[in-house]
């Protein structure tokens, strides 16, 4: 590291945890981010200003007015623009030195195939359950951690999926795809602006803890908040043997 980075990184390499070793290591990583709305929007910024080196941030959709209530890496200016290319720009007034790369197309098997293999880590910040799906065979067949987040009305959750851990589930271990799942999506049940923030937070939280080794991750674990009460709940998730996905990993 330069002395710029010394000084820019220097909070994070005051902890015991992290330190000079640990930085470096953020420098060197590639995070994988598939949305970039509520949930992207915290942790892109995030890892960008945390330092992580490479961001790829896949997104199809662009900007609309009703978005800024609540996905803070977007401005009034990118509105009709695409949502990765404004998180991009948003990163890069944080951190130029963070190296990021748009993609600007749905998030389908085949470039999920080709992206994730690529990454250190993936962050599902998707709406879609089936876009969910199809990231979660992709990282169990790279074997990447993933970082699930969701979030609608006032209820959020989060967890991780590694199956570096032959403990860990997999996402359809624990939501299975039967085809039968019924969308629950903002424009319809609304959202609650600070509940993605919170969400997005802690998933950013997770990565960076994934990269560097710190601590004990979210993995084999689901961590539900009601937004209304400010009350947070774990519930175990076991791995499912006969899952369709993992079950022969």
């Amino acid at each position: 590291m330069n002395d710029a980075q010394l000084l820019r990184y220097s909070r994070h390499i005051l902890l015991d945890e992290l330190g000079i070793e640990g930085q470096q290591v953020l420098l060197g990583s590639r995070a994988l981010i598939v949305g970039a709305g509520g949930l992207g929007s915290p942790v892109a910024l995030y890892l960008g200003s945390a330092g992580v080196g490479h961001l790829t941030v896949v997104d199809h959709d662009k900007v609309d007015a009703t978005n800024l209530q609540r996905q803070i890496a977007h401005t009034l200016a990118s509105v009709g623009e695409f949502k990765a290319e404004s998180i991009r720009r948003a990163i890069a007034d944080i951190n130029p030195d963070v190296e990021v790369t748009t993609v600007a197309a749905r998030a389908d098997d085949v470039l999920l195939d080709v992206l994730v293999a690529q990454a250190d880590v993936v962050l599902d910040c998707t709406d879609n359950f089936a876009t969910r799906h199809a990231i979660n065979r992709a990282t169990t067949k790279h074997r990447k951690p993933l970082v699930s987040g969701a979030a609608i009305r006032f209820d959020g959750q989060v967890a991780v999926y590694d199956p570096r851990s032959v403990l860990s589930p997999c996402y359809a271990c624990v939501f299975p795809d039967t085809g039968h799942f019924e969308e629950t999506r903002c424009a319809t049940m609304g959202v609650f602006a600070p509940l993605v923030g919170i969400i997005g937070s802690v998933q950013a939280a997770e990565a960076l803890k994934l990269l560097c080794g710190i601590g004990q991750s979210l993995t084999g674990r689901l961590l539900m908040l009601d937004g209304r009460n400010m009350v947070w709940t774990e519930v175990s998730m076991p791995r499912n043997l006969a899952c369709a996905v993992c079950g022969s990993h």
